[in-house]
């Protein structure tokens, strides 16, 4: 079968490209093996934000004294819980595929695909050409070679997202962000919880004083959080397993374990040496600024391509391919301003470079910070943890990244990503009457008292 394009893999990126070709009245294959909607619908996103709300709202209703509200005795429901997170999944699932399947002159078909050459894909049986091919393929998790993990019946973000009963002890491999968000969210559905992190501390990717207060946050909570763990050894037993975090160190007994130390390009299994497609020594797929991977007419988006790891990079992947072959609009990989959120409660939001990164540039650099303490909003809400802290070149004032943990950080660093993003300077914040009371409001005080960073 011919098509004027071939998308393999329906998450966030393929569904809206087979919209906009079809809509300019091309022929289009989408091709997915297994669940449309990728990993951000059925096993990221979706799932683990819709737990998070469960978990913050039993978190709230045992707080509920502190703002004068008696709730008497707060349990949780797990398998309750499960069900309203399937069901909004299932709805997230059932509307993509309705959208797939609803658009003239595209194709939804179902199965694993492998390249014969480089402008055709079998199917199982199927024989697909295409003039334009696009790879969407996402991501999985990985598992290290850990002595005794092999004998260890361990999950995954996939699998723990089936618990409908709570763990007794959870235990959590990787101190990063989506092993933090299910050791927050676990604790607050009552389970112990211990993370276990290889490195001198948690979250590596963030300046030391974010790491430090996600760390505050985490164990105020009643977390268990083990850093150096860099000789882990596991032993099964009847009702779990012992963990050993390094030598010299007491073995950690759980009944749960989660495996959250990173992710791999879903490209080994593709043939992609037959179409002539290059990855890098990772996996990922060696693509240009426009997404280009090296044969001209195939294109990679998402997870694959290495360009970034979140929904909001595969959708801007996307936006980018469309606006190059259908727009007559060059739009670059390289024009996008580094984003993105941790989840845990306070969120993180994160824009541009660290301090230490721009420390490290050697650059003449100043530095705001401010408690969420002092933050008015925070305090009447009760949710005063984290702060808030900016970087900005002195000698062009223009911002060169922002932290913000605290209440609705995930949502404020948005006023400062747009600012980036346009290329104007600090002072088109730092000069805007802002609203009371509100969280934003004082981004502007920031950046108005910063010092030189030494």
């Amino acid at each position: 079968m011919k098509y004027d394009a071939i998308i393999v893999g329906a998450g966030q990126a393929g569904p809206p490209l087979a919209g906009r070709l079809t809509a300019a009245g091309q022929t289009v294959a989408v091709i997915e093996r297994k669940l449309v909607g990728g990993t951000c619908v059925n096993s990221g996103c979706i799932p683990t934000k819709t737990l998070v709300a469960s978990a913050h709202t039993a978190h709230t209703a045992r707080r509920g004294a502190e703002y004068g509200v008696s709730t008497g005795e707060i349990s949780v429901d797990m398998s309750k819980v499960k069900a309203r997170k399937d069901g909004i999944v299932l709805g997230d699932r059932g509307g993509v595929e309705s959208w797939i399947e609803g658009m003239p002159g595209c194709t939804l078909i179902r199965g694993h695909a492998r390249f014969s050459d480089p402008h055709t894909i079998r199917v199982g049986d199927d024989v697909l050409q295409a003039d334009r091919i696009f790879l969407n393929v996402g991501g999985r998790a990985v598992a290290p070679n850990l002595p005794g993990l092999a004998d260890i019946d361990y999950l995954t973000n996939v699998g723990i997202l089936e618990l409908d009963t709570l763990p007794e002890h959870l235990v959590i491999v990787g101190g990063s962000y989506i092993g933090l968000e299910f050791a927050q969210m676990y604790r607050r559905f009552g389970a112990r919880v211990t993370v276990l992190e290889r490195g001198p501390r948690l979250t590596p990717r963030e300046d030391e004083d974010v790491s430090a207060a996600i760390e505050d946050i985490l164990t105020a909570e009643g977390i268990t959080v083990v850093t150096g763990a860099n000789g882990l050894r596991f032993q099964k037993r009847d009702n779990g397993f012992d963990v050993t975090p390094s030598d010299g160190a007491q073995p950690i007994t759980g009944s749960h374990l989660l495996i959250a130390v990173g992710r791999r390009p879903n490209t080994d299994d593709l043939d992609l040496e037959r179409a002539g497609v290059e990855v890098d020594g990772r996996g990922y797929i060696v693509v240009d600024d426009q997404l280009r991977t090296s044969v001209e007419h195939i294109w990679a988006m998402g997870d694959c391509n290495g360009k970034g790891a979140f929904t909001h990079t595969s959708y801007n992947d996307f936006e980018i391919v469309a606006a190059n072959l259908l727009d007559d609009d060059p739009r670059r990989v390289s024009d996008r301003v580094p984003a993105y959120a941790l989840y845990i409660d306070p969120p993180l939001g994160r824009a541009g470079m660290t301090v230490e990164q721009v420390r490290a540039s050697g650059r003449r650099a100043l530095v705001g910070k401010r408690p969420m303490t002092k933050v008015g909003r925070a305090v009447e809400k009760g949710e005063t943890q984290g702060f808030m802290q900016i970087v900005v070149d002195a000698d062009t004032e223009k911002i060169l990244g922002a932290a913000i943990l605290g209440v609705g950080g995930d949502e404020v660093i948005h006023s400062i990503l747009d600012i980036m993003s346009a290329k104007q300077p600090y002072t088109a914040i730092s000069r805007t009457m802002h609203i009371h009371p509100t969280v934003s409001e004082l981004v502007p005080t920031m950046l108005q008292e910063m010092t030189p960073l030494t």
